[in-house]
């Protein structure tokens, strides 16, 4: 059987208290394999194939192109502020902004 370990990104971040848990089921898991393995069936090859193809269409979707921006101190200031990760926020912001033209009409 293979272990295929992957990341996806859904929405939001969970919870501190969501991660924490589902690690300590990860523990035991390793601890005691004999009392997993009736939970979760081996996957076919057709199934790993299947995943593998889903994961690559998802990656080649979330190639994002490094872009540099010159921002003013203050603004970048604010973002910095929000903490680890600030650069996703002002990706969403920025998004947002696109996906709105309404907003851009009020900024020329």
């Amino acid at each position: 059987m293979a272990i295929i370990a992957s990341m996806a990104r859904v929405g939001p971040k969970p919870p501190k208290e969501i991660i924490k848990a589902a690690k300590k089921v990860a523990r035991e898991a390793k601890r005691h394999p004999e009392e997993y393995d009736s939970e979760c069936p081996p996957s076919t090859p057709e199934a790993l194939a299947e995943f593998a193809a889903l994961r690559a269409a998802q990656k080649k979707k979330d190639i994002r192109p490094v872009v540099a921006l010159r921002l003013m101190p203050d603004v970048l200031a604010k973002y910095k502020a929000l903490g680890k990760g600030y650069t996703g926020i002002m990706a969403d912001v920025l998004s947002y902004v696109a996906d709105n033209p309404e907003i851009l009409s009020k900024v020329h």
